[in-house]
């Protein structure tokens, strides 16, 4: 999966009181404002010098008006430099420009012809910008200021210029206005301001969700493949190219038909009929046994289909190794329960032979006898089999540990110590459970006397490294190799060539191998013989 914040963790920005806007956002709004208030200053500034009499300028106030106009231009463009430099704050630097739309719009106003030149109406504009922008109850107050203003402005024109006091009520109204607009662009800005919010927690949700999704198709044993209606491969997983055989390249996109045309064909056939799907099929490239499932996917515009491919292998492999660890519960349980009965019989039969009996019944005796401890040895595998997750590992030097096995194995079985032949690598000690290490080695050892020459050298034991730096022992005889026929049972339970074998030495080898993280296979020795090896999973590095 690069380390990068993820979107949950994000804080959001410094806002004002009420939060209307981010800082960011909100000196971008002040600079918008502010460019516009230096084009309608310049456009007040240019029609009072050139087309003053279509604006309804006479002689007497075109003067006053340019100049009005050219101050009101220059005072614009001090918020340039004070909105670069980041200061003073936003809500000074607010107040300010209202204040002076207000000043300046109100003044000019009263010299081309006050409520009815409808010049004040450009108010509307910057009390909008100020509901959008600015913290909360403070925008009606900029109204209020610039409905004082205009009553005002409206009140001295009435006593100084002979202004008709009807137009109060024009006046009212455009005061009114200015509330309302005011009030309308502070909770449009509001609303907008929450859908923002909830857009972007949305947003986040669907990151998250989105990455989770990536996640689990990523760690999915299973092949994923989403496809848009074309066929083309939108997303897959590693379990996918594992399946099928084949690189994705990262620089463009595929089809079904250059990764799969036996896929192609199926989501072809998929899509006329969507009752079709769910067949298993073994793969060409790879000959790997899946289930094909297509589940569609049609949302925001988008059509296409989730191709999972099942790997029918793993759960197969998954069933039995349910089903035999279900079986080795049951067959524990039953060793366990013969143990005492098989004793008794034996015991029985120790005691019959100890008197004098005719030749027949001596056989009997021994038949039984060597029968029981038979069943005794098959007793012993199976709970052998049963302790196989009771791990208790240890550092095991193999160069002191194997020559005392060799000795031990040799005055139990009865064999000459010369019959093995030992080859150690200079580092070669072993994370191992002590008791499962001796069983394996005991089984192997036990398996290759029993089919080797038993001369001097016959078993060869080697601990060597692998390219890998793993340890690996191999156990080498010179009897005959495992037929070809054999060697896919080999491994199995109860499996064996000899009468007088149980079958289980093999299985029980492989069974603690696995539990302690090492891997046993077989191979032909070079001589013709046979040779097991064992990988162990984890080495002990000198000095630890």
């Amino acid at each position: 999966m690069r380390e990068s914040l993820s979107p949950a963790n994000r804080s959001f920005p410094t806002l004002l009181a009420d939060e209307p806007l981010s800082q960011e956002k909100l000196w971008r709004a002040l600079s918008l404002y502010n460019l516009y208030r230096l084009i309608v200053a310049a456009l007040l500034t240019l029609m009072a010098a050139f087309f003053s009499m279509q604006i309804g300028l006479d002689l007497a106030t075109r003067g006053v008006f340019f100049w009005i106009s050219a101050a009101y231009l220059m005072l614009a463009l001090f918020p340039l430099l004070s909105i670069a430099l980041r200061m003073p704050r936003p809500g000074g630097q607010l107040a300010f420009q209202v204040s002076l739309d207000i000043a300046a719009l109100s003044t000019l106003s009263y010299f081309s012809g006050g409520v009815q030149g409808n010049l004040a109406m450009l108010l509307l504009v910057s009390l909008a910008f100020a509901g959008m922008i600015s913290r909360g109850r403070i925008t009606l107050l900029y109204a209020a200021l610039a409905s004082i203003a205009m009553l005002l402005e409206h009140g001295y024109a009435v006593l100084t210029s002979g202004a008709s006091p009807g137009q109060f009520f024009q006046a009212g109204i455009l005061s009114l206005a200015f509330f309302a607009i005011a009030w309308v662009a502070q909770a449009l800005s509001r609303y907008a301001i929450a859908n923002e919010r909830l857009a972007f927690r949305r947003g986040v949700d669907l990151s998250n969700m989105a990455e989770a999704n990536r996640l689990m198709i990523q760690d999915m044993p299973d092949g994923v493949l989403v496809v848009d209606e074309r066929g083309s491969v939108r997303q897959h997983n590693p379990g996918a190219e594992r399946l099928l055989g084949y690189a994705f390249p990262a620089a463009r996109q595929v089809g079904l038909a250059e990764c799969s045309p036996l896929l192609e064909a199926m989501f072809a056939a998929w899509r006329q009929n969507k009752a079709l799907g769910h067949e298993a099929l073994r793969l060409p490239v790879t000959s790997q046994l899946v289930r094909i499932r297509f589940l569609p996917v049609e949302r925001d515009g988008f059509w296409g289909a989730v191709l999972v491919l099942e790997d029918m292998q793993r759960t197969q492999e998954r069933a039995q190794q349910m089903k035999l660890a279900a079986l080795g519960r049951l067959t524990a349980n039953i060793a366990h329960e013969v143990r005492n009965p098989l004793s008794s019989i034996s015991y029985a039969a120790e005691l019959l032979k100890e008197g004098e009996h005719a030749p027949a019944q001596a056989r009997l005796l021994r038949i039984i006898l060597e029968n029981a401890e038979r069943l005794n040895r098959i007793v012993q595998d199976v709970m052998q089999v049963n302790k196989r997750d009771r791990l208790q590992q240890e550092v095991l030097d193999l160069r002191v540990c194997l020559p005392q096995l060799v000795e031990d194995f040799c005055q139990t079985e009865g064999a000459s110590g010369a019959v093995f032949s030992l080859h150690l690598a200079q580092d070669c000690r072993i994370m191992f459970d002590r008791g499962h290490f001796e069983q394996v080695w005991w089984n192997l050892c036990r398996n290759a006397l029993r089919y080797s020459k038993k001369q001097p050298g016959s078993i060869a034991l080697a601990v060597t490294m692998t390219q890998e730096g793993l340890v690996q022992m191999e156990v080498t005889d010179d009897g005959p190799a495992v037929a070809p026929d054999a060697e896919q049972k080999l491994f199995e339970p109860f499996c064996t060539t000899d009468a007088n074998g149980t079958g289980l030495g093999l299985y029980i080898a492989r069974e603690l191998c696995e539990a302690n993280g090492a891997k046993i296979g077989y191979r032909q020795a070079e001589a013709g013989g046979a040779c097991f090896r064992v990988v162990f999973g984890k080495q002990v590095m000198k000095g630890v």
